[in-house]
C-alpha cells in the first residue's frame, strides 16, 4: 500500500459500487482515510471491510443525496469520521436516457438535484475549507455525453456540461489557494448501474479505438492520478477516460 495520501482524508459519494467503489478503494490504496457515502448500508460496510482488510482506512456514511441540506449533513458527518477533507470525489450520480418528450418534470428535477446542486453544495461547504488550509483536491466525476449530441441524452447530459463548467469556474475560483478542481469524463464503463444497457454499451464502445467498455478500475485510476502529487500542475481539466472516443 502507497503512502503517497497518508494523513489525508477524503469523502467519496456514491463510494458503494462502481466508479465510486472503484475510487475507494483505489484512494486507501494510496494512504488516505476514505469516507465513503451511498444509499445502500449492506454494500457500503462491504467496501469498508474490503478497504480495512487490506490495511486502509475506511467509513461508510448512508446518505440519499438530493438537495443542499442533505449535502451539508454529509459534509459534516465526514468531517465527524475523518476530520479536515482533504479530497472530494464527486461521484454520485443518476443517468436517466431517453427522449425528450417521454421524460418527466420529476425526471428534470431530480437529475438537476443530485447530479448538479448536490456536487455544487459540497464544494460550498469544503472547498473554502480547503483553501483556508491551503490545499486540497476535487474531482468531479462527468461522462463523454457532456460534449456529444447524443439521441436520449439531452438530460444527463446537459447535468454533466454543468459539472464540466462548475469545474473549470471552480478552478479558477480556488485554485489561487492552492485547491485543485478537475474532472473525468469517462466514456461506456462496465458498472452495475450501466448493466441495463446490455448490449448497447458494447456498440457504443467498439466506435472508440480502444474497441471495448471500461472497467470501473481504469476510471478509478484517473481519478487517483487528479487527486494525488503526479498530477499537481493539472487544474481546470476535464480528463477524457473514454477509450479514444475523443478522437473520433
Amino acid at each position: 500500500m502507497s503512502a503517497e495520501l497518508s494523513g489525508s482524508t477524503a469523502l467519496v459519494t456514491g463510494g458503494t459500487s462502481g466508479i465510486g467503489r472503484a475510487t475507494a478503494i483505489a484512494l486507501a490504496g494510496l494512504g488516505a482515510h476514505v469516507v465513503l457515502s451511498g444509499r445502500d448500508a449492506g454494500r457500503g460496510a462491504e467496501v469498508v471491510e474490503n478497504i480495512r482488510v487490506a490495511g486502509g482506512k475506511a467509513d461508510f456514511v448512508a446518505a440519499g443525496l438530493t438537495d443542499a441540506s442533505s449535502a451539508r449533513e454529509l459534509a459534516a458527518r465526514a468531517r465527524e469520521l475523518g476530520g479536515p477533507i482533504d479530497v472530494l470525489v464527486n461521484n454520485a450520480g443518476i443517468f436517466p436516457t431517453g427522449p425528450t418528450a417521454d421524460l418527466s418534470e420529476t425526471d428534470f428535477d431530480r437529475v438537476y438535484a443530485i447530479n448538479v446542486k448536490v456536487p455544487f453544495f459540497l464544494v460550498a461547504e469544503l472547498a473554502p475549507e480547503m483553501a483556508a488550509r491551503g490545499h486540497g483536491a476535487i474531482v468531479n466525476v462527468s461522462t463523454m455525453v457532456a460534449a456529444r449530441g447524443m439521441p436520449g441524452m439531452a438530460l444527463y447530459g446537459s447535468s454533466k456540461a454543468a459539472i464540466e463548467l462548475m469545474t473549470k469556474a471552480w478552478a479558477a475560483e480556488f485554485g489561487p489557494s492552492g485547491v485543485r478542481v478537475n474532472a473525468v469524463s469517462p466514456g461506456p464503463t462496465r458498472t452495475e448501474g450501466t448493466a441495463a444497457f446490455g448490449d448497447g454499451l458494447d456498440a457504443l464502445a467498439a466506435n472508440g479505438p480502444a474497441g471495448r467498455v471500461a472497467a470501473p478500475e481504469e476510471i478509478a485510476a484517473a481519478i487517483a492520478f487528479l487527486v494525488a502529487g503526479g498530477s499537481s500542475f493539472v487544474q481546470g481539466a476535464i480528463l477524457p477516460v473514454d477509450g479514444g472516443r475523443l478522437a473520433v
